[in-house]
Parts: C-alpha cells; sequence; structure tokens
C-alpha cells in the first residue's frame, strides 16, 4: 500500500499536475477567482489520500470528474440566470452523457464527454456513472430553485427558508461524490466491486451527506456572502451536526461491513473519504478561493 506521507505527496502531485493541464485546456471553465491553482492541489490530494494504492494514472477519472463538478456548480449556481438556462445546463450535460457529441464552444460538454470516454464499455458500470450524473446536475438544478426562491423571500423583506433540513440533506447528491466514487470503480473494473455496486452507492449516498455536512459546518461565512443555503440556515446546530454524522457513519459501518473480503479495500475507500473531510473542513479548509 502506498500510506507513507511522502508516497501520497508524491501522487498528489502527479495528479495535481493533470488537473493543472485541464484547467489551461478549458479556461473558461475555471475562472480565477474563485478557482485558483490551489484547486488542483487540494482536490489531487484528497483524492490520493482516499486511495493512495492507485497510481495517478489509475486515479485520473476520479480528480477530473472532481474537477469537471467545480465547472457545472459554478455555472448552475452563480451564473444561470434563469431557470431555463439551469434546464438548459442539464440538458447538455445528459445528451453527452448519452453519448452525443458537445456542440461547437461548449467546453463544459466538451469536457464531460472526455469524462464519458474514461467509463469502460460495460452496460452497468455506463448506466450507473449516467445515473449518478443525472442525479448530481439535477440536485445542483433544484437547489438553484431553492436558492431563487430564498433570494426572493430576502426582496420581499420576508425571508423563508424555502425546504426543511431534511429536504435540503435529502438532495446531497449536488455534492458529486458519489459521481466521483463510480468513476473511479469503474476505471479500475473489479468484477467484486461490480457486483456489489448496489451495496456501494448506497453507502456511497450516505458518505455524501456526511460529507455535505462536513462543508456546511466550514462554509457558512461563504455560502451567506454567495447566496447558497446551508444546513446551518435551516437550524442545524453543532449538536445536530454531530448526532447526524454519528447516525449516518454508523449506518454506513452497517452496510459496508456486509460486503465480502474482495470489496474491503472499496470500504477503506469510503472510510477515508470521511476521515480526510472531516480534517480537511476541521480546519476551516474550503476547495473554493474568495471572490
Amino acid at each position: 500500500m502506498r500510506e507513507s506521507d511522502e508516497a501520497v505527496a508524491e501522487l498528489s502531485a502527479a495528479c495535481a499536475a493533470d488537473l493543472r493541464a485541464c484547467m489551461e485546456r478549458y479556461p473558461a471553465l475555471f475562472p480565477d477567482p474563485p478557482m485558483g491553482p490551489g484547486l488542483a492541489v487540494k482536490l489531487a490530494k484528497a483524492v490520493a489520500w482516499g486511495a493512495p494504492w492507485c497510481s495517478a494514472r489509475e486515479l485520473r477519472p476520479a480528480c477530473r470528474t472532481s474537477l469537471w463538478i467545480f465547472a457545472v456548480d459554478w455555472l448552475i449556481d452563480t451564473r444561470a440566470a434563469d431557470a431555463a438556462e439551469v434546464r438548459g445546463i442539464e440538458r447538455r450535460c445528459l445528451d453527452v452523457a448519452d453519448g452525443g457529441a458537445p456542440a461547437d464552444g461548449d467546453d463544459l460538454a466538451a469536457f464531460l464527454a472526455e469524462l464519458r470516454a474514461d467509463v469502460p464499455d460495460d452496460a452497468a458500470w455506463r448506466a450507473a456513472w449516467r445515473d449518478e450524473l443525472r442525479a448530481m446536475v439535477l440536485a445542483m438544478g433544484r437547489e438553484w430553485g431553492w436558492n431563487d426562491e430564498l433570494a426572493a423571500s430576502v426582496r420581499r423583506g420576508t425571508p423563508t427558508p424555502p425546504v426543511t433540513l431534511e429536504q435540503y440533506l435529502g438532495n446531497a447528491d449536488n455534492f458529486g461524490s458519489t459521481w466521483v466514487n463510480v468513476a473511479h470503480w469503474a476505471t479500475l473494473g473489479d468484477p467484486a466491486v461490480r457486483a456489489r455496486l448496489g451495496t456501494l452507492r448506497a453507502a456511497s449516498g450516505l458518505v455524501q451527506q456526511i460529507l455535505r455536512l462536513l462543508n456546511d459546518r466550514a462554509t457558512l461565512g461563504r455560502d451567506e456572502t454567495w447566496g447558497d443555503l446551508n444546513a446551518q440556515l435551516l437550524g442545524a446546530d453543532e449538536t445536530w451536526i454531530k448526532q447526524r454524522i454519528a447516525d449516518l457513519t454508523a449506518e454506513c459501518e452497517n452496510l459496508l461491513a456486509g460486503l465480502p473480503a474482495d470489496c474491503a479495500r472499496e470500504a477503506d475507500y469510503l472510510r477515508r473519504q470521511i476521515a480526510f473531510s472531516t480534517a480537511f473542513y476541521g480546519g476551516d479548509n474550503d476547495y473554493w478561493d474568495a471572490l
């Protein structure tokens, strides 16, 4: 296993170099600020730490998929002028996911087509990849609508949360980590993982909710400035967040405990995601730069 600090640093550096090349290839998708050169370094470290037994080539799809999420999130959250534009972004993404060719000049779709090309030509992997992409972009669009409702209520002088805390957490697909995980597992192509993909995706969905809460606990100030929803703005205090993370972690462990021995590494991969994000967000870190 490549788990020493030196090995992970070397792996991270190789992954970061590839991500910087992607950002240079599609500069319009990654404006600086808020997506400066530090984004590649932080994403690479997170992915490398989660699977230090892999090579940089094996981690390339997970890294690039993570990077693409920042581009689509930025376009939906801050650049879409209305619901019609959000729906257009969703259609462009899903058209490419279904095998369509990106339109000329559509960098978002072009980069997504590169990610699609990395998915093995296998019906199960491609369906899972497409389903998780769809869940993510629709969840992003749903949250855009909630943010729009919140902004309208603020303009009326009667700020009103548009959703409950449970509805918000149930929309954690917008975080995108399960889509990244499916891309990673598809790249490795392990038959045992393929056979247990349903359980792994369910466990990943719980991890995704944990990461959503860890992120929200650290980024309240940014979300207030950018006009984004946050669990804390919907009534979640520190006690509630800690207890919910503990409950979700226990539920995830129950699923992982039922996996066979030949999926032990994938179970560890999900546990390491929780551990890394707990430390990352616990140190008041953020992937985004200030505007």
